[in-house]
């Protein structure tokens, strides 16, 4: 049986912010580098637009993304800049709980 193959973390991060930098979507999710010098790709910014019709509808909410040197195996750390009431969502520090937010927990 042939091993897996494994796509470099760059060439995956890179892939992701040509993706971030395009636009995906209906537009209510952005996101990008947080420093364009930062040459390990691993600080980055997201916006998303609360979605329509619910208590999130048109709101704004800013977040941190940090990719560590684990990452794509290990999920990335999100943060909310702009406070949020999620249950996932550590009302403190804006950290989300990777084991309570289902997209994080099955990574």
């Amino acid at each position: 049986m042939a091993a897996p193959v494994v796509v470099p973390r760059n060439f995956r991060l890179l892939e992701e912010l040509e993706r971030g930098e395009k636009g995906i979507g209906d537009g209510t999710v952005s996101y990008g580098m947080n420093d364009p010098d930062d040459l390990m790709l691993k600080n980055w910014n997201g916006t998303i637009i609360g979605p329509m019709h619910t208590v999130h509808d048109s709101r704004i909410y800013s977040l941190h993304i940090f990719c560590g040197d684990d990452y794509p195996e290990k999920p990335p750390t999100v943060r909310f800049v702009s406070r949020i009431n999620m249950g996932c969502v550590n009302q403190s520090t804006g950290e989300v709980d990777t084991r309570l937010f289902p997209v994080l927990k099955q990574w």
